[in-house]
């Protein structure tokens, strides 16, 4: 364990510094410095010999976070890599985009401020690229049985690369030229370089991945013809059907949803030509949805020089610590300033959307009203209203489920009341070799489940095929976010 008074020495959580602000709006690469490693050393010593670890609980993956901490403390990054990757096949996505439940769980967290796991997670993958120490595991033996995996965001390719290491010939289809999903052209570069994926697609095609983009399944190739191919497919398509609002004004010229506008801006940073790009160049733009989309909506807005970007909530503010009914280790809702809130914007919560308004077919601003609750729900108060001006509306409110249309015409694959593919314990849907994992079966969620899904479902199509499977599998399909 770390250094056993570490915690009584440092009682001071230290991350790594956000580049200035000024500066980091000119461009479109990460927003934090390079972390000191000495600084990561020392918050690493923070961990405590807690005789019941409570972080392995809050991660979905059971990363064994107390393990790499030590090694972290004592220097050795050889082995604490080789720890992280026994059980996180990403730890450089996971360790810039998760929230990090774990840190919620973190028993440090009951009267300090709690171990920066995140921090010294997305250190320890840094350090190991920095000195070639991720490698190819390629397998020892080949079963000859094939695996078409749909989808290359997290899910998919967790389960990818578990499958081939298993020995399987595994191909992942994307549609998109190039892999990745939403953590390609769905998460702005400022929050993740896009190099970080490209090196680890390197890695899993000399373990030998196969890769085969451009191609929409369900159109370029059936579902049902893909299962012909296949001894069997994996659907890791995610929850991409997005929440709309149908209120009066929707229909107006500049009211986009959130992912439309943040696909085709990531495209453009990323060398793409977009017709008729949705931008907010010069815009007054209002932002529905205080989540996270909301904010990577305000980040990239802030780089293309919005004239001004307002945040709409229709909840209360959360609070800056945790309530009563939301006790350590679970995870609290808590109010957060994300690296975007920091540059520009204005955030409003208690505002409900009453209207779009506009003139001659274009969005000219939102009609909003203060949020009232009454039995239980949230309604605008009447003579409240007020306009926001508006050239660009974006719509961050989450998202309903996967695409159903040529799954149910082409396999009659069923979904459950929420609109995800519905699935059995083992994975499995309702037809025989269509397994399903990631938001694509579970709704949209976190990036930590989605890779803990892709590994339990790759031990699964392990045992469909072979009849005994040694993968680990860390989470089922009925589990949800742990609490206490």
């Amino acid at each position: 364990m770390a250094d056993p008074r570490g915690f009584l020495k440092v009682t001071e959580r230290e991350t790594a510094e956000r580049r200035p602000v000024s500066i980091r709006i000119r461009d479109w690469n990460e927003v934090y410095e390079k972390r000191d490693q000495a600084v990561v050393q020392q918050q690493a010593g923070r961990c405590m010999d807690c005789g019941i670890p409570f972080c392995h609980q809050g991660c979905p993956l059971g990363n064994l976070i107390p393990e790499w901490n030590d090694l972290t403390w004592r220097n050795q990054g050889k082995s604490a890599i080789e720890r992280l990757h026994a059980t996180n096949n990403f730890p450089e996505f996971t360790g810039r985009l998760c929230p990090a439940p774990c840190e919620s769980s973190c028993v440090l967290g009951i009267n300090q401020p709690a171990v920066t796991i995140k921090e010294i997670e997305v250190s320890i993958i840094d350090k190991a690229f920095e000195n070639d120490w991720v490698v190819p595991h390629a397998p020892e033996r080949l079963t000859g049985k094939t695996v078409a995996v749909v989808g290359s965001g997290p899910a998919g390719l967790a389960a990818a690369q578990q499958l081939t290491r298993a020995g399987h010939t595994v191909a992942v289809y994307e549609r998109d030229e190039k892999i990745g999903g939403l953590l390609r052209y769905g998460i702005p570069d400022f929050k993740m370089e896009k190099h970080h994926i490209d090196r680890r697609i390197e890695q899993m095609e000399a373990e030998g991945t196969r890769f085969r983009t451009g191609v929409n399944i369900g159109k370029d190739i059936t579902w049902d013809e893909l299962r012909s191919r296949f001894d069997a497919v994996l659907i890791a398509t995610g929850a991409s059907k997005p929440r709309d609002l149908e209120i009066a004004g929707r229909q107006l010229e500049g009211v986009h949803f959130a992912m439309d506008y943040l696909y085709q801006a990531n495209r453009v940073v990323d060398g793409f030509e977009v017709d008729n790009q949705i931008t907010a160049e010069k815009k007054h733009v209002v932002i529905l949805g205080g989540g996270d989309t909301g904010a990577d909506c305000l980040g990239t807005a802030t780089r293309q020089g919005a004239l001004s970007v307002t945040t709409l909530a229709i909840g209360k503010q959360p609070p800056t610590e945790r309530q009563e009914n939301q006790p350590w280790p679970t995870f609290p809702t808590l109010f957060e300033v994300a690296s975007a809130h920091e540059e520009f914007g204005e955030r409003t919560y208690l505002a409900s959307t009453v209207e779009f308004v506009g003139e001659n077919g274009k969005v000219t601003g939102v009609k909003v009203a203060e949020t009232e609750f009454k039995d239980g729900r949230r309604l605008p108060k009447p003579g409240t209203e007020k306009v926001i001006p508006a050239d660009l509306v974006l719509l961050a409110l989450g998202f309903t489920g996967a695409e159903q249309d040529s799954l149910t015409s082409q396999v009659d694959a069923a979904f459950d009341e929420k609109g995800n593919v519905a699935r059995a314990a083992d994975w499995q849907t309702n037809q025989d070799g269509f397994f399903v994992a990631g938001d694509a079966g579970r709704g949209q969620s976190l990036i930590v489940w989605a890779i803990a899904e892709g590994r339990a479902a790759a031990a699964a199509i392990d045992n469909y095929l072979e009849g005994v499977t040694e993968l680990p599998a860390p989470v089922k399909p009925t589990d949800k976010a742990i609490s206490i």
